[in-house]
């Protein structure tokens, strides 16, 4: 067994966690030596009782490693760990990284610089339209967008994103073979296909339950440079999110909304306590004191070589937006006037949206921003 298969196995079990593990592997020097210790044995790192020990001991009884390993590699997934080059940087820094990340799709250098996008799952249109905004601000200034996957403001931003053509990662609190919810699958899909990856440190058949989440929500906030609240109540994951990344000395940005919201509630009282307030993608990149950036390039580079904010508009977004003319005009007219596939209208209606060129009004028709 390599150390590889041997994280998988520890990591499959319950009740060990990664910090008992590192604690296992500094006294024993491997994660293969630690699966053929004898209860009394473990007993003797601190940490480890007679339950954890027992489980260890007994960990060819309690998991199927053979059926984990085939299943990751029938589905063409992979699996880190903290000695690969992949392992995101940031995550190693931090107190108890995962031992192992299951990846759907690819980890680049370029996201390393990833920031945060997090929200309520129940939102407003406000919070829609602005989570997609800044989605797709940050992808196109080249920043990796890092959110949960969750419905709400969490898809939106993944959305925006992949509307930019940037890049973005979902880590989700279940495991790749339960991805959650089951409605996000087929954006999930888009994201592995070349868009990022769908990352979880949660065997492959896990379901997602209350303690997974806020496990997820460690990742997130430790993967980012930064946090970005876009709507959230009082009390929410996104705020413990925030919080986390506030304890790692990451910035965090929120989104003001209406006092009289509750779905403001959470983002208002960032603000109060001393959260960045920002109002659009620009404003991250001014007090980051950065510009934007392109892939792996250097400071040196032109200005002309920089990706602008919003680019201009080209091919079936021009003919789309010349459509729209000064009238609102439902899908259905705009499929008339363009000669264009619905699929078609319909992502780039989506893009044009995001970019504040286009905006939906009341009866599904569509209008010059």
């Amino acid at each position: 067994m390599n150390c590889r298969e041997a994280l998988i196995a520890l990591n499959m079990l319950p009740k060990i966690g990664p910090v008992r593990v590192r604690r296992l592997m500094d006294h024993f020097g491997s994660a293969g030596k630690i699966l053929s210790q004898r209860p009394t044995s473990l007993m003797a790192v601190h940490g480890v009782g007679a339950e954890t020990a027992e489980i260890i001991s007994d960990w060819e009884n309690r998991i199927d490693l053979a059926a984990e390993i085939g299943e990751v590699e029938r589905r063409g997934l992979s699996v880190l760990t903290l000695e690969d080059q992949e392992y995101p940087e940031a995550l190693k820094q931090s107190y108890d990284p995962p031992l192992v990340l299951y990846v759907w799709g690819s980890i680049e250098q370029a996201d390393r610089h990833a920031l945060a996008i997090v929200g309520s799952r129940k939102t407003s249109h406000y919070g829609i339209q602005t989570a997609r905004q800044f989605g797709f601000q940050l992808a196109t200034s080249g920043f990796t967008i890092i959110s949960g996957l969750a419905r709400g403001i969490d898809t939106h931003a993944h959305e925006g994103a992949v509307a930019a053509n940037g890049r973005t990662i979902a880590v989700i609190g279940s495991g790749l073979g339960q991805v959650y919810p089951p409605e996000n699958m087929a954006l999930a899909e888009k994201i592995a296909s070349g868009y990022g990856a769908v990352v979880s440190e949660f065997s492959l058949n896990t379901p997602p339950s209350k303690k997974t989440f806020p496990m997820r929500n460690r990742i997130v906030a430790a993967w980012s440079q930064a946090v970005v609240v876009v709507e959230c109540p009082e009390w929410s994951g996104a705020r413990i999110t925030a919080n986390i990344a506030g304890e790692l000395g990451r910035p965090i940005y929120a989104v003001p909304g209406q006092i009289d919201r509750p779905s403001s509630a959470g983002c208002n009282a960032l603000i109060r306590e001393g959260a960045t307030l920002v109002t659009g993608g620009q404003d991250i990149l001014d007090d980051l004191s950065i510009l934007p950036l392109q892939s792996e390039g250097t400071a040196s580079e032109s200005a002309e070589s920089v990706v602008p904010l919003f680019p201009e508009l080209d091919g079936v977004e021009r003919v789309i937006h010349d459509a729209l003319g000064d009238d609102a005009l439902r899908v259905d007219e705009i499929l008339t006037e363009t000669r264009l596939p619905l699929p078609e209208v319909n992502a780039m209606l989506l893009k044009l949206e995001i970019q504040g060129l286009v905006c939906q009004l009341p009866g599904g028709r569509f209008a010059r921003k």
